[in-house]
């Protein structure tokens, strides 16, 4: 007596077309993210350095590479600054001088949680001597690095602060510079310089703010929208 089959075997010919679309959602997730992921690492960078929290800022800043950055874009800003009192006051150029012998501390001051904090506020160096970051407060944070007790200001820095503070608040762009680049600019207004914020690529999602560009000339005519 014949065996009647009464399973027959199911064409596996289905799996096929779900597995290639299964793997084209996964490229095109991960291409998303891969776009997407600078700014996800600037908003976790800018968090971090609201909350001074510097565990967190060793993951999202190169510090050596933004010392770096940071002597080079002084030094350059105090360099032409020279040049230019050079050729119109005496006493200008002393204090450009000056300035330019206090590049170290000042940049060893904005390679800090503070520093960071400031350079991501809008609030670059500008080279005067005794100058150290002021970043503005969080929304809803104390003014004050402890509980209950005040920050005092830094010495010769207070009319520094005032005038940062009585300055309008700088437009923000970002955008790719380059697959492996992403900036972050600020601008006052139309006539004002820009400056920009420069992270770069670590591994294949991961971002690090590594440079700075201080008083870059507004030239470029195509800058992305702001935020």
């Amino acid at each position: 007596m014949t065996d009647i089959q009464t399973n027959p075997r199911k064409p596996a010919g289905w799996k096929k077309p779900v597995a290639i679309a299964v793997a084209a959602v996964a490229i095109v997730a991960a291409a998303g993210y891969g776009y997407a992921s600078p700014y996800i690492a600037l908003n976790h960078l800018k968090a971090a350095a609201d909350a001074r929290d510097a565990a967190a800022l060793d993951e999202y800043v190169d510090y050596p590479a933004l010392r770096v950055s940071l002597k080079q874009q002084i030094g350059e800003m105090l360099q032409r600054r020279i040049e230019a009192a050079h050729a119109s006051n005496p006493l200008q150029l002393f204090g450009a001088v000056i300035g330019s012998v206090l590049i170290g501390p000042l940049v060893d001051a904005y390679v800090t949680p503070d520093g960071v904090a400031a350079l991501l506020s809008g609030m670059p160096p500008t080279g005067k001597p005794g100058e150290r970051p002021t970043p503005a407060q969080p929304s809803g944070a104390p003014p004050s690095s402890q509980a209950g007790e005040a920050t005092p200001p830094a010495p010769g820095n207070s009319g520094a602060q005032a005038q940062q503070q009585n300055q309008p608040r700088a437009e923000t762009s970002a955008g790719y510079r380059g697959l492996n680049t992403f900036a972050v600019t600020w601008q006052r207004n139309a006539k004002s310089e820009r400056y920009a914020a420069i992270l770069q690529r670590h591994g294949l999602f991961s971002w690090k703010l590594a440079a700075v560009e201080l008083n870059w000339p507004d030239t470029d005519s195509g800058a992305n929208a702001s935020n």
